[in-house]
């Protein structure tokens, strides 16, 4: 197995990004991009070089039509859950470094996670990401599967949690173990920055060490996990060494394991009340819709996910070039959820609702959703990616997607038209569903109206 630290050659990169490409290759380039089955390194750095208006927008059209093509007008919608901000890491970009004495630190107990798993539940909420920092005294991992068997446990009239995935520090494959043996969806992992000497220096306690922080997904696999996200803070470094950072690890997971990451997260630095931290390389929001689409050009298969470090109107312009997944009506605090009485982790910049989010996705004619049936039916790993590399998913996530949608418009009414407003789109994208599955989703329809919930491909 080769490894991983050397699948970023930094001076290669270095050496690419420092060219002048010839820009004849452009349309060549993505005339390949929209073949949907990714690019080269070399391709991607012509295309994070690119800077004239006219160029960017043929990206950003070519982007758009392979997010399209791999999976349709969906877009699923997922909460954090932060559990602890216990944490013996000093990460100078984040508020729960341990330097921070102000922090009124908390980890949660059980029925405290079940009071916050009820709470997103009555949001409308299926998805949760849960959250904890690096602390072997408060945070072990027996803790965090008691976290995630307490979350599928929860049931209200409004429905449950059908898929847990997990955001935890780099540990070992009998740990990974255990999140398998605890029934998680996808486990995600941001290297935060792909180049070393700067890692080194922003990180101290044992996530500084970077060769146990990049070859967390390697442990992860021989434990038996297949659905692995990946993804780095845009503003620690050159964002974009990052992004022919993170094409060069997908790629060497695909090599290696024949499975792609399932997921590529794209935050951006925030502030925090306690951070003093500058970010060197900020990312301009023109630069940072750039990265989104390069990344769906580069690894076309993968969820790309965004968060609320966002505001709504970036959000927006990002759903439509590359975004698939998006968290929504998020809190950063510990135990957050209808009290935000303590510091979070960050401070966010789309403070929407869940209900605010989805009114304004039904006006850019995507579909919200809540669909969870992948991982459900063991359509993870190399499963998931026979299917979505030739995009043959979307021919799924379309009718899963209106059947969670539908269960959202009956389960929380509202006074504002949302619920019309979304029934007319679940009308509107039926139409183009094909045959057999349109007159199977028309049926699975009437029955989520009668009250049966939970139904799906």
């Amino acid at each position: 197995m080769k490894d991983i630290g050397a699948v970023i050659d930094e001076p290669y990169f270095q050496e690419l990004l420092s060219r002048t490409h010839p820009l004849t290759r452009l349309g060549t380039i993505l005339e390949k991009a929209l073949r949907m089955q990714g690019l080269t390194i070399e391709d991607v750095a012509v295309l994070v070089n690119i800077k004239e208006p006219s160029f960017v927008s043929s990206l950003f059209e070519v982007a758009a039509r392979i997010k399209q093509g791999i999976y349709g007008e969906r877009l699923v919608l997922f909460a954090p859950l932060y559990v602890s901000d216990f944490c013996i890491n000093d990460c100078e970009y984040c508020n729960f470094h341990s330097r921070n004495r102000e922090l009124n630190r908390r980890q949660l107990t059980l029925p405290e996670v079940e009071e916050q798993t009820r709470f997103l539940i009555e949001e409308g909420h299926k998805r949760v990401l849960v959250e904890c920092g690096e602390d072997e005294v408060h945070n072990k991992i027996n803790y965090v599967v008691d976290i995630i068997n307490r979350i599928y446990s929860v049931k209200t009239p409004k429905g449950n949690i059908r898929r847990v995935n997990v955001n935890i520090a780099s540990t070992s494959v009998e740990n990974y173990r255990k999140l398998k043996s605890a029934h998680i969806g996808t486990y995600q992992l941001f290297q935060e920055t792909y180049h070393r000497t700067t890692y080194e220096r922003l990180h101290k306690g044992p996530k500084s060490d970077y060769g146990r922080q990049i070859s967390a997904h390697n442990r992860a696999f021989e434990s038996g996990l297949d659905d692995l996200g990946l993804g780095v803070l845009f503003g620690l470094y050159d964002w974009r060494f990052e992004v022919l950072s993170l094409v060069a690890h997908s790629q060497y997971l695909e090599k290696e394991y024949h499975i792609g990451p399932h997921t590529i997260s794209v935050p951006r630095f925030c502030p925090a009340p306690s951070v003093t931290y500058t970010p060197e390389y900020p990312v301009p929001d023109e630069d940072f819709l750039k990265l989104v689409a390069i990344l769906r050009c580069a690894v076309p298969y993968t969820g790309i996910i965004i968060s609320t470090r966002e505001r709504p109107q970036i959000r927006q312009k990002a759903f439509q070039i590359g975004i698939s997944q998006a968290s929504a009506g998020s809190v950063t605090i510990t135990g957050g959820y209808g009290k935000k009485d303590s510091q979070p982790q960050f401070n966010i910049h789309d403070e929407r609702s869940l209900e605010e989010v989805i009114k304004d996705v039904i006006k850019e004619k995507l579909i919200p959703s809540f669909c969870t049936a992948c991982y459900r039916l063991g359509r993870t790993g190399e499963r998931f990616m026979n299917l979505s590399k030739p995009g043959e998913i979307k021919k799924l996530c379309r009718p899963n997607a209106l059947l969670t949608f539908a269960e959202y418009l009956y389960d929380l009414p509202s006074g504002n038209g949302i619920t019309e407003q979304g029934l007319l789109l679940i009308e509107e994208y039926l139409k183009v569903v094909e045959e057999p599955l349109r007159s199977e989703t028309m049926r699975l329809l009437q029955e989520v109206k009668q009250g049966k919930r939970d139904l799906y491909f």
